[in-house]
């Protein structure tokens, strides 16, 4: 695991954006493509305001989600509507690069059917991704994962569904550790004071806290700014 510090918000989008853009471009130089996991929250806005400067051939990207709240995609709770409106009209990205859950089914219909999307995507039921951009809850969740939850022993499942999510909308779909733990490299981006509390818990505690299970067979970053790592 590498913790990296910078000194406030605008220097973790410079930091995150150089990672993503040696990573993408790694992978597609080695295998061809670049499978990136999508998260929602604030990485959604670090993205809109770094990727549009990356070099990077765009067409090899395949984007898919972390976790993803059943609902429409017109819906302001749908990350994949968000990343149509805010990070598609920025990019060369085309909306058909995006691997999204299906519209009107049931979460258990939705994880069903991602599962598939996904292994038609990966050409394998071994879904490797590339970089998985994760997102840290005031609780200590990452994906869809939540403390206590019973889908933090999941195994079998590589996409789960999620009717009792404690954070409304209570319907989801997530990915799930064995999925996660099998990414080539994991990234959380955290800014604001307000995240400073659970990141010592996760980081100087080692408390047991989804976020803190994530360990990936490749390489595990944390980009925070000073007020985020101000316990550390």
């Amino acid at each position: 695991m590498t913790i990296i510090k910078v000194s406030n918000e605008q220097e973790i989008i410079k930091k995150l954006s150089s990672y993503i853009e040696k990573i993408a471009n790694d992978s597609i130089l080695n295998r061809g493509k670049f499978y990136v996991g999508l998260s929602g929250g604030s990485v959604v806005k670090y993205l809109c305001e770094g990727l549009p400067e990356l070099e990077t051939d765009w067409s090899k990207w395949v984007l898919a989600f972390c976790d993803e709240r059943v609902v429409p995609e017109d819906s302001e709770d749908s990350t994949f509507g968000t990343y149509c409106k805010q990070l598609i009209p920025k990019t060369p990205l085309d909306k058909s690069q995006f691997i999204a859950i299906k519209q009107g089914v049931s979460a258990a219909e939705a994880a069903v059917d991602y599962t598939d999307k996904l292994e038609k995507a990966f050409g394998s039921q071994e879904f490797k991704f590339d970089l998985l951009l994760l997102g840290m809850g005031p609780d200590g969740h990452t994906c869809s994962l939540f403390p206590g939850h019973e889908l933090l022993s999941e195994t079998n499942l590589k996409v789960a569904p999620i009717t009792d999510s404690p954070k409304p909308p209570p319907e989801r779909v997530t990915l799930t550790f064995p999925v996660i733990n099998n990414a080539r490299n994991c990234i959380f981006a955290a800014s604001g004071s307000g995240k400073a509390d659970m990141i010592k818990r996760i980081l100087k505690d080692k408390e047991d806290l989804p976020a803190a299970r994530v360990k990936p067979e490749g390489a595990l970053f944390w980009i925070l700014d000073e007020a985020s790592a101000k316990l550390l």
